[in-house]
């Protein structure tokens, strides 16, 4: 755990440096509000304790950036006895605690502690939310647009929709958004990466398995199909699903049945399928790696996402968005592009698409300036 202390009198931030760091934590110490300001927009810290009362930009300043900023650090305000009603106003804004001088070594380590535990939980609901949530689906752009037309049309269907694009082009931010949209977005939504699976396992996955079926296969279990029942299941990759898998597949889409493996009893399963693939499934189909008859089941609708370097002007809505979640995810503030570096931006091509645009925001802002130049593309791009 990080932690910035911040108070003009020398002896109180010795004093809390020593006491913390003998406790194994990371500290560091600004001797005013400005000071901690900057250190702050450079760095983060996981609490921050600092005193209201200082000369030039005070505690409450310091305050009021952070909270402004959107940064998650726990800020605990350190009171005189006559500051007690400041601090309580302080605790409104959104400090996380205050404590009154002359400090306490244990209201100190109750504290930190304290803290640390509502630092968990803030990374942990991050995580949830990201989980939850996703990415979104961000532009202008025609093209876009004409994704999310076609997305408010079927997605209240059960139609099957079968997306194709290149990789990092974001097919599953569609798959989901259909989801979200649908009538089963309060049941289980379930991916299936059928390109990170190994072959001999793929049906165990996706239709389950009984106890003793095959050598590893201790305890029954429910695959895929059955998990996502009475939602929608997203076979992302499905061009290089095995025949052998896709026999039962087509099955289960024509029959709305599945037996596990090692089992020969059916069992009913109510699934909306999408699939997305990055491969022409036609010139797969020719050259007999896919089942024509499933790419026909599949294909009920069709929906191409374009790649970055098509949809150009989205560019700059998305550096914007991909500054704002990484800065939030490392609890800094956003740190702005230059008109300049995000043309240079938009005139790159992108073989990774919106995946190596994100990664190369990242890196800009971790290596760039503050703003980010056109000169910090050039360098570091």
């Amino acid at each position: 755990m990080k932690i910035l202390v911040v108070d003009d009198e020398r002896f109180i931030r010795n004093s809390l440096q020593e006491i913390l760091g003998d406790e194994g934590y990371s500290v560091e110490t600004a001797e005013d509000g400005a000071a901690a300001v900057d250190m702050i927009e450079k760095e983060h810290y996981d609490v921050v304790f600092c005193d209201i009362k200082m000369p030039g930009k005070d505690g409450q300043e310091v305050l009021d950036f952070v909270t402004s900023s959107g940064i998650d650090s726990a800020m605990v305000m350190i009171s005189g006895h006559g500051d007690i009603d400041t601090a309580v106003e302080c605790i409104k804004k959104g400090a996380f605690d205050f404590i009154q001088k002359p400090l306490d070594l244990n209201r100190i380590l109750i504290t930190v502690k304290n803290a640390s535990e509502r630092s968990t939980l803030v990374k942990d609901n991050k995580v949830l939310k990201k989980k939850v949530y996703g990415q979104q689906m961000v532009g202008a752009s025609p093209a876009l647009q004409h994704i999310r037309d076609i997305i408010d049309k079927v997605a209240p269907t059960d139609a099957r929709v079968l997306i194709t694009g290149s990789n990092g082009t974001g097919k599953e931010l569609v798959a989901r958004s259909l989801h979200q949209q649908s009538t089963r977005s309060a049941m289980p939504y379930i991916e299936v990466n059928c390109a990170a699976i190994p072959s001999e396992l793929i049906e165990s996955e996706l239709f389950g398995h009984e106890k003793g079926s095959f050598t590893s296969a201790v305890k029954q279990h429910k695959g895929k199909f059955e998990q996502a029942d009475g939602g929608t299941l997203f076979l992302d990759e499905i061009g290089d699903m095995s025949l052998a898998a896709q026999a039962k597949v087509l099955r289960v889409l024509q029959e709305k049945k599945l037996s596990r493996v090692g089992s020969d009893k059916d069992i009913q399963v109510d699934v909306r399928v999408i699939a997305a693939t990055n491969k022409d499934l036609r010139k797969e189909i020719e050259e007999g790696r896919f089942r024509e008859d499933l790419y026909h089941r599949l294909s009920v609708i069709l929906i191409h996402v374009p790649s970055l370097d098509e949809r150009a002007e989205d560019i700059p809505a998305l550096v914007e968005y991909f500054v704002a979640q990484i800065c939030a995810e490392s609890g800094k503030a956003p740190v702005p592009f230059s008109k300049e570096a995000v043309s240079l931006l938009q005139q790159r091509h992108w073989p990774g698409n919106i995946r190596e645009l994100r990664n190369v925001v990242e890196r800009l802002l971790i290596l760039g300036g503050n703003p980010v130049s056109a000169q910090d593309v050039k360098d570091f791009v």
